[in-house]
């Protein structure tokens, strides 16, 4: 293709990755990189039959103008980033330097808003990507296995977690494991335990939101799946049946090599997803026990004082974050591909 047919062939695509990506992203490290104006407080005096007295109060006109004339703020660098709700870099090398183990460091650091949101995000990415792949495999050579009858019924149900909003499939399933839902009720019944609860426990709602994670997104690793499935070389797979491959080693030396490009693309996908984490805690309720780096966020914009530099000092971080996890995949599939362009 010419180089000027190519450049209006993607100028688009481009355009557009211009204008709701890069500026953005710039937008917020620019952000990040300010602080709000503190509101002028004039000081005056007032002076009586018995003495003088100073009272503060607030120039609303002045402040105005101030934020009307920097809407960015006041330039504060990278400070922002390393507060006690960010890095906290000061209190991180106190915890260091003071604790005389390894543990008693990491409670320290888990007792920091950032970090306490970040063990929990990368607990769950880390987690439920993998299981999610292996899931969706099974649940693919399973219904791949049936007979034609049987598929389309199959496939519709193993779809519905996918069709449910993230939110509203949350939300259900909080009340399903509620003391006096379904299934809260049938567990305290199993473990003759009146007062077991799935919310009060820390651990339990780590478990809750991580099997509510692969519940939902199963379904998107199952289809890519199935329809890899569809390609799979069936003169293979009959070469190996006639060498006497069983169903396990026809799986474990066709199939699966044959789903790798497969199982990249779901891991892209699913570590971004997962690493932005976020509808489950609200559906849940769960930000007593868990949050993540996007419900910080979310709480930041939220709160009585919005905080603008702070929310963007955190999704920049999300962002790093993300390209780090990424990384890796990326790399492997770059050089697939330079292997197999020479």
């Amino acid at each position: 293709m010419r180089h000027k047919t190519f450049f209006w062939f993607i100028l688009p695509s481009l355009a557009a990755m211009i204008l709701f990506i890069a500026l953005p992203l710039v937008s917020v490290v620019v952000q990040s990189l300010h602080i709000e104006h503190e509101q002028v407080i004039v000081t005056t005096e007032n002076c009586g039959p018995f003495g003088c007295t100073e009272e503060s109060s607030v120039d609303t006109e002045a402040t105005a103008q101030l934020r009307a004339e920097q809407p960015l703020g006041r330039f504060a660098g990278l400070s922002t980033y390393f507060d006690r709700g960010h890095l906290a870099t000061a209190e991180v090398a106190e915890a260091w330097r003071t604790q005389d183990s390894f543990g008693g460091f990491l409670s320290e650091l888990y007792n920091l808003p950032f970090y306490k949101a970040l063990a929990f995000t990368l607990t769950y990415t880390f987690l439920v990507t993998p299981l999610v792949i292996v899931l969706g495999l099974l649940i693919a050579l399973g219904v791949n296995r049936l007979k034609p009858v049987l598929k389309g019924p199959t496939i519709f149900v193993s779809l519905l977690p996918m069709i449910i909003t993230p939110l509203i499939g949350s939300l259900i399933l909080f009340w399903m494991i509620d003391a006096q839902g379904v299934i809260g009720k049938t567990l305290q019944w199993l473990l003759d335990d009146p007062e077991l609860s799935l919310k009060a426990s820390p651990t339990l709602t780590w478990i809750t939101l991580m099997i509510y994670g692969v519940w939902s997104s199963a379904p998107f690793a199952f289809v890519v799946f199935y329809a890899g499935l569809q390609t799979v070389n069936t003169d293979s797979l009959e070469a190996a049946m006639i060498d006497g491959a069983t169903r396990w080693q026809q799986i474990r030396y066709v199939v699966i090599p044959h789903l790798m490009p497969l199982v990249v693309f779901i891991s892209l996908i699913q570590l971004m997803d997962n690493f932005r984490v976020f509808e489950p805690i609200v559906g849940f309720s769960a930000q007593a026990n868990a949050t993540s780096l996007s419900y910080i966020i979310f709480a930041d914009m939220r709160s009585d004082i919005t905080r603008f530099n702070s929310a963007a000092a955190t999704s920049v971080l999300t962002v790093i974050g993300v390209a780090i996890l990424l990384a890796p995949v990326l790399l492997r599939t770059w050089r697939d591909f330079k292997g197999k362009a020479a």
